[in-house]
């Protein structure tokens, strides 16, 4: 297919961008990505997959709780051998074991789902900081049907959340392998600059786009007029298929000359602010060993810091040799006012409040911050109502598509399998 992609930044990928500094390979959006099915075709058909490195797949996560952090238990046996939950929160998982529950009709909060389900303490130390980690999110006002489809569909189909998540012990055709976090020793802009490589002059960075119009097409369905301004010039480009893949409040902005009802629409659609901070040490001067993934921080522990990826000790030639990189994330939903700090501000936070966790003894050798006013969409009560109004919106406008993490999820994987149904779609038109 022909075709064209215009792309304000200067550079394509979105937030999806690796850069090195001073001997430090940083990531200023997702720091690696699941190895999923999809992912991997992908990076087969693009000829890159030889290219790909893995974390330790074993490498522990921690969670900051009561001052300390602790291993998060990630398997049922883990769970139940671990001293960082009570007896009755243990309880309360063998009782969803052996019991049987029927989810509510009306949405429900990822918070009263584990209030119901578990327990405070579960929800506290283990639940809000993933909600945290994934979402950077509220989980008293995440959906969990929205944000977490798989625990909403488990308990709806075995009445049980773990029988659920097991298959209710049914056998399966196959076992779906554990996916693992990967990158590329470039980092994950390798796969950005390989898919660009692949669109050619059909890639057009560093423009705006003014206005999109519906023009009369063929076969009773719409072509499009997209204005776009490259150069200090405007250039009319027109489509017989469009996609639009920004965020939505430029999506609404966008296409409200298409239908006004896009806009209404799109402006409903939530996001948290997020700031990623990198900061770099010499090795010697952090005296926790650092082994493993990072950590996760509850709620009650009271820090900006919603969380820390050890990048250094997940994949090599991310810090000069004698050093570690560290990367940081501030704000979400639960602190948003963390985004309007500076970024002297930022490092200086971030950096105070890791020091005695991981007894870090110097100021930072490096440091970089970066923020973001819309950085995760937010899937919250009443989200797949705004998604089932959008799509059916789109339903009345032949040709065109919406696509962005605000659909399926945040992740890089779950963005690169939408993005691939629908090219699939507008080549059968």
């Amino acid at each position: 297919m022909d075709a064209h992609i215009v792309e304000a930044l200067p550079q394509p990928g979105g937030i999806i961008r690796s850069e090195r500094r001073d001997g430090y390979l940083l990531e200023f959006g997702p720091q690696s990505f699941s190895a999923t099915p999809a992912v991997l075709r992908l990076c087969g058909e693009l000829q890159i997959e030889s290219q790909l490195i893995q974390a330790p797949p074993h490498a522990p996560r921690f969670v900051l709780t009561g001052g300390q952090l602790r291993a998060a238990p990630l398997s049922p046996p883990a769970f139940l051998a671990s001293s960082l939950f009570s007896a009755k929160t243990k309880l309360s998982v063998l009782r969803d074991v052996l019991g049987h529950s029927v989810p509510p009709q009306n949405d429900e909060s990822v918070a009263a789902f584990i209030l119901r389900k578990f327990s405070p303490e579960l929800l506290e130390k283990l639940v809000g900081p993933f909600v945290s980690g994934i979402f950077a999110g509220d989980p008293e006002r995440l959906s969990v049907r929205s944000a977490f489809p798989q625990l909403y569909e488990a308990e709806k189909s075995a009445g049980s959340v773990i029988r659920g998540l097991l298959g209710d012990g049914k056998p399966k055709e196959g076992r779906r392998e554990r996916t693992t976090l990967r990158t590329f020793p470039d980092g994950n802009q390798t796969l950005v600059d390989t898919l660009a490589t692949e669109i050619g002059s059909g890639l057009h960075c560093k423009t705006t786009s003014g206005s999109i119009r519906a023009v009369a097409g063929s076969a009773n369905a719409a072509a499009f007029e997209v204005t776009i301004r490259a150069n200090g010039q405007d250039v009319i480009l027109t489509t017989d298929r469009l996609i639009v893949a920004t965020p939505t409040q430029q999506a609404a902005q966008l296409l409200r000359d298409v239908n006004p009802q896009f806009e209404l629409v799109l402006k409903k659609f939530e996001y948290a602010p997020v700031a990623v901070v990198s900061t770099g040490y010499a090795r010697a001067a952090v005296r926790h060993s650092l082994d493993g993934f990072g950590f996760l921080v509850a709620r009650s522990s009271g820090l900006c810091v919603l969380g820390t990826v050890w990048n250094s000790s997940l994949f090599p030639g991310r810090a000069p040799d004698g050093q570690v990189l560290l990367t940081s994330f501030v704000g979400g939903a639960t602190n948003p006012q963390a985004s309007s700090l500076s970024t002297e501000e930022l490092v200086r936070t971030v950096h105070q409040e890791l020091a005695p966790l991981l007894g870090i003894s110097q100021q930072p050798s490096f440091s970089s911050a970066l923020i973001y006013e819309q950085a995760i969409p937010q899937f919250n009560m009443g989200h797949a109502e705004k998604v089932r109004l959008l799509l059916e919106l789109q339903s009345n406008h032949p040709n065109l598509w919406l696509t962005g993490n605000y659909l399926r999820g945040p992740s890089l994987g779950a963005c690169i399998e939408q993005a691939l149904t629908i090219a699939q779609q507008a080549g059968k038109k």
